[in-house]
């Protein structure tokens, strides 16, 4: 296996960590989140955006993906990563899952602050986002699944068991 097994995109709180972590474990491989592994190297993100501004965080957010592409793991995007031209070029030839949500599912998950796209305007904001970004999102995906209803364990096990099957791993 040479790579990402799969690569999570979407919007902000669509569950792209969430639903990667559990798919990393059951295909036990390493799990990437690309924004965990910028805060971890540079700080909170909302400091970098702040400080630096958003295509500071762009080029950063650029590396870290690329570099996590060439692992053998599951690997999860900010939702702005796609819209990167090089993080773009990257994820071709890769699986890439779109996690899509609805306005009304992801509003009680934008709320903590740590999102800085959404600081002003909450969902309206989201909305905006994800209109934007979609084509983007659909254009690059190998396979779409809607998190807004069903459990995360079984949108887990269901692609877990896809990559599995295209992988050949046991």
């Amino acid at each position: 296996m040479a790579g990402a097994l799969v690569v999570f995109i979407g919007p902000m709180a669509a569950g792209k960590t969430r639903i990667g972590k559990r798919v990393a474990k059951r295909l036990g491989v390493p799990f990437i989140d690309s924004d965990k592994v910028i805060v971890a190297e540079h700080g909170p993100v909302a400091e970098i955006f702040v400080e630096h501004g958003e295509p500071h965080f762009r080029a950063l957010e650029a590396a870290v993906v690329v570099a996590a592409l060439e692992e053998p793991a599951v690997v999860s995007l900010g939702g702005g990563a796609p819209m990167t031209p090089a993080v773009a070029k990257a994820l071709a030839g890769h699986d890439v899952v779109l996690l899509t949500t609805s306005p009304e599912a992801v509003e009680s998950r934008i709320g903590d602050g740590r999102r800085p796209l959404l600081a002003e305007r909450g969902i309206e904001a989201w909305i905006e986002l994800l209109e934007q970004r979609l084509p983007t999102y659909e254009a690059l995906a190998t396979h779409t699944v809607d998190t807004s209803r069903r459990p995360i364990d079984h949108i887990a096990a269901e692609l877990a068991d896809r990559v599995r099957a295209r992988e050949h791993l046991a």
